[in-house]
């Protein structure tokens, strides 16, 4: 078995602006969906929380990733788009910045926790609630250059 290295040495590369944007979804089910959509949560706005929550492990994401380098957050980008006919909700984490590595966790760590406080804050309604399809959108800049899920 190999042993672990540790972080990836990023001292020799250049700073460059560098941008991900991660989606996932939230599979809530008829309550939890009426009970977002009427904006009657009894713990609170569900998407005001679920954004608050999603920027907080945007810039945490070096203390809960093992591996990942501290980077300087300029600019995030929180989005929620209900779908009636699924029954869920789409999250949607833009993150900036400027630096010497990508900032793909932070983008998908905050979409995890956006998709898991809403989780949270709806769980009184239905235990079903599913979150899934949690993945890299696109990313901009750095040595690797841009990439684009190719849905």
């Amino acid at each position: 078995m190999r042993s672990s290295r540790g972080m990836i040495d990023v001292s020799a590369k250049d700073v460059t602006v560098r941008t991900a944007k991660a989606n996932g979804s939230v599979l809530l089910g008829a309550k939890a969906f009426e009970t977002v959509r009427q904006g009657i949560c009894i713990k609170g706005d569900v998407f005001a929380t679920a954004k608050i929550a999603a920027i907080q492990a945007v810039k945490a994401t070096p203390t809960i990733v093992p591996m990942c380098h501290p980077v300087l957050i300029e600019a995030v980008e929180v989005d929620f788009e209900p779908n009636e006919s699924e029954k869920s909700v789409s999250v949607t984490v833009v993150v900036k910045s400027s630096g010497k590595t990508g900032v793909e966790m932070e983008a998908l760590c905050g979409v995890t926790v956006a998709c898991l406080t809403i989780y949270d804050m709806l769980k009184y309604t239905d235990k079903a609630i599913t979150i899934s399809r949690v993945h890299l959108v696109e990313k901009a800049g750095g040595k690797s250059g841009n990439y684009k899920r190719p849905d």
